[in-house]
């Protein structure tokens, strides 16, 4: 259903993206990640590393790493993608937001919410 592609939204050494092999209809489950969840204070670690830009906030008291195709799928404030997080399952479960083609670059909004317009975090770091 899904594949690791050259991305045209990335600029990057790797350029890498999540790209439907097939057609996928709007609710359906696109990918499950499991996650590995630390502490808030170890992060202060991780932000010296370049998996701080790869984490997502686990809960109240935790980030993640997200395993499997999750740490690779690219932003977009117009997503065709979303995620909720199992805490139960300890794994962040990736849906079709819309229908998408085969071929599209499948991208969710790294803010959480699909409408979230606010600038990311990687983008304030760098007009500051």
């Amino acid at each position: 259903m899904i594949e690791v592609k050259t991305s045209t939204l990335c600029n990057g050494e790797f350029n890498r993206g999540i790209f439907a092999t097939q057609d996928i209809k709007k609710g359906t489950l696109i990918h499950e990640a499991p996650v590995i969840p630390y502490p808030n204070e170890e992060h202060i670690l991780i932000e010296h590393t370049v998996l701080s830009d790869y984490v997502y906030e686990y809960g109240k008291n935790h980030t993640a790493v997200v395993l499997g195709y999750g740490m690779l799928f690219n932003h977009s404030y117009e997503p065709n993608a979303t995620y909720d997080i199992n805490f139960k399952n300890h794994t962040f479960e990736y849906y079709a937001y819309t229908d998408i083609k085969a071929g599209q670059e499948i991208l969710i909004n790294y803010n959480g919410e699909v409408d979230d317009l606010e600038p990311l975090w990687f983008l304030k770091d760098k007009n500051e």
